[in-house]
Parts: C-alpha cells; structure tokens; sequence
C-alpha cells in the first residue's frame, strides 16, 4: 500500500481546514511529504499516550498512528533504534484508530494496559502489536499481553470502560482536530508531517530541532 495514498488524503484535509502548509520538506525519497503548522491551543500532552525514551528530552516526537496501518507497522523498527539509541529523544504515541473497528479495539486494549501499569510494560505491548502479522482487533491484542504477563481479564474490563472509550476519542479527535488523516503522521515542535518520510529525515528533524527549533 502506497504511502502516497494516504498523503492525498491529507493534501485534501489540509485545504479543507485551511491549515497553512510549511516550507517544503521532502523524504527519504526524496519527494516533498506534507508539512504544516499546528495551532498552538491544543495541547498533545493528553493523559494515555505511550511514552518511550528519554525522561527529559530535548526532542519530543509524536506520532499518531494505527495499529493496522502497514507503514506505522514498517516504521515501527526505525523509531524504536531511535529511541533505544538517543537518550535525549522522546517518543510519543498517540491512538489515532482510524482503520477499522479492529484498531479500535487493538488501541483500547493497549490504552488499558498504560493506564493499568506503566510506559516499559505498556511500550512493550505496543511494540508487539505492531509486529503482528495481517489485521489485529482486540482478541488479538490482549494475547499478545498475555504472552507478555499481562492480566488478561483485568485488561479486557478496563479496555471495555467508559472511561477507556472516553480518553480514545480525545486521541481520535486529536488527530482529527489537527488534520493527521494520514497513518502515520508526526507532530513536532509545533509542525505536522503527514505519512512516513523514512527514518534519514525524522533523524534530520531531530537534529534541526536541537539546532534551530524547527524540523
């Protein structure tokens, strides 16, 4: 599936919103990906996301992703090098399930399990539903938080609470709300990125955030 499906997607949502779309920036391809600037009143710092990396980074990434999106499956080995091997860096992770009813099944189980316990055991549950091969829902989500010593049952109750449903649609709506329709997109420094550029230039953004403040 090409990522560029995704990016007129969003070329279309920007227009429609009126989002002001940045200077340039192209990929790892070395063809332009979509950029603009995010309003500065609505705060990412929502209760549930996954935090991975640093505990004070001087560079925060947010991506908002699908746990069905082929491209946040791809990618995913690419942010955790850079977040195993950069100590100052911080990723983000943002449910934006927007698939399927199955990603929004995956994502309530792995909301549950950052509200239950914390950001290694809740990171290493992510990580194992992104690896997983085809479709993922629910069912499959909480075995793989069983394999990895998760209470299953507790998971699945809290996962199915209005409370859990509440907090996934402020995600959702989120990403709705600053116009991230494409799987993934990236949030930094107040700058939007819409699908996957390739792991050279989410690395440049890092470095040009620590130089200059800007991706």
């Amino acid at each position: 599936m090409d990522r560029r499906f995704f990016i007129g997607g969003m070329s279309t949502a920007l227009v429609a919103t009126g989002v002001r779309a940045e200077d340039e920036f192209r990929g790892d391809d070395g063809k332009p990906t979509p950029t603009w600037r995010l309003p500065s009143e609505i705060s990412l710092d929502m209760p549930g996301l996954i935090v991975a990396g640093g505990k004070s980074p001087d560079a925060i990434l947010y991506e908002f992703f699908d746990y069905n999106c082929p491209w946040c499956k791809k990618s995913e080995g690419d942010l955790h090098k850079l977040v195993s091997g950069d100590k100052e860096f911080s990723l983000r992770l943002v449910q934006n399930a927007i698939l399927s009813l199955g990603s929004v099944q995956a994502a309530k189980v792995a909301m549950a399990a950052r509200v239950m316990t914390d950001d290694k055991r809740a990171y290493a549950l992510h990580r194992a539903m992104l690896g997983h091969r085809g479709q993922i829902d629910g069912m499959g989500a909480l075995d793989h938080a069983k394999k990895l010593g998760f209470d299953a049952k507790a998971l699945e109750e809290k996962a199915d609470s209005e409370d859990l449903r509440k907090l996934l649609q402020l995600h959702t709506q989120t990403g709705r709300a600053l116009a991230m329709d494409a799987t993934p997109s990236f949030a930094m420094n107040g700058t939007g990125v819409g699908g996957w550029p390739g792991p050279k230039s989410i690395a440049r953004m890092v470095k040009n955030v620590r130089a200059c403040e800007r991706i």
